[in-house]
């Protein structure tokens, strides 16, 4: 019996080629399908390393196999893998590729607190993703919520996670929002570059500020992007000299709401919805497990009977 959290023969056909060769130095790995497994099964259940049931094997077997996959970017890899043509089958019906911006706030739980500032042994900072070194925090910050750690993500209109940043939790999302566009990389299925560029961004009132719109009207990116009512409010005091109000698509704005399921997704695994991971870069490879199963569970959809 294959449980929800496992994965289907399918689905590991779609990824066993993208994993380390099984050896290497020190011996013969385990097998790659049952931690594999196990991955999952924590990260949507949440539990400590400790509690892992027997079936996955040694939970030291798994957790070091984790942790060394976060920082190595297999998981990264095997997403991006995944990814590959993401820009042709989630297009509008004027045949554009949109993107979706928002950012969620998560709660560190206690285990996720005590890092040192800077661990003798550890991954690159390049490997790492958005660790921040420099002050020891470990996109840990203080905000309303207490002791928190933000998501910026940009989602598909299939609720397909594609990129993320991992800012502390006290961080604003306008800043962010060129940063995160820039990590914006999908693979093509055919020959050519990688595609960074959309044809439109939905984002809420967060997002929006001239920075951040002149930055896509100069890369030719389309903006639905919702204005703050007292940015509203200072252009209409200010007359002539306040300038045009920006474009604003009421019913592309609508369709916004994909990135939020996306989100409410990603908050089904519950090493995800409370960050339980120390080391910023070990929390990226816990998102990428999350955002790896979402998409081959959409990849691997049986199409609806027609008949």
């Amino acid at each position: 019996m294959v449980r929800r959290h496992e994965l289907t023969n399918a689905q590991w056909e779609r990824i066993a080629s993208l994993l380390p060769e099984v050896g290497g130095p020190g011996g013969r790995w385990a097998d790659h399908r049952t931690v594999v497994n196990g991955v999952p099964y924590r990260t949507r259940t949440g539990i400590p390393w400790r509690d892992l049931p027997e079936r996955y094997g040694p939970w030291q077997t798994v957790y070091e196999r984790h942790r060394r996959w976060s920082a190595d970017g297999t998981w990264a890899r095997i997403l991006h893998a995944l990814q590959a043509g993401a820009d042709t089958t989630a297009r509008d019906a004027d045949g554009s590729w949109t993107v979706n911006a928002d950012s969620t706030s998560r709660r560190a739980h206690q285990h996720a607190a005590g890092a040192r500032h800077r661990p003798a042994v550890g991954p690159p900072a390049k490997r790492g993703g958005s660790r921040d070194e420099a002050d020891g925090r470990e996109a840990l910050g203080r905000s309303r919520g207490g002791l928190t750690c933000k998501v910026h993500l940009l989602a598909d209109d299939r609720c397909r996670p594609l990129v993320w940043l991992t800012p502390p939790g006290q961080h604003g999302d306008s800043p962010l929002f060129i940063p995160l566009m820039q990590t914006l990389k999908v693979a093509r299925t055919g020959t050519g570059r990688p595609r960074t560029r959309p044809d439109r961004v939905r984002g809420d009132k967060a997002c929006s500020s001239r920075t951040n719109r002149a930055c896509l009207r100069q890369r030719h990116i389309k903006a639905t992007i919702a204005e703050p009512d007292d940015r509203k409010t200072n252009r209409l005091r200010r007359g002539r000299a306040g300038g045009r109000p920006p474009a604003f698509d009421r019913d592309q704005y609508r369709k916004r709401n994909t990135v939020e399921r996306c989100v409410s997704k990603l908050k089904q695994h519950r090493a995800v919805a409370t960050r339980l991971d120390k080391r910023d870069y070990i929390f990226h490879g816990t998102l990428a497990t999350a955002a790896i199963m979402i998409w081959l569970r959409d990849l691997t959809k049986e199409p609806p009977d027609t008949a």
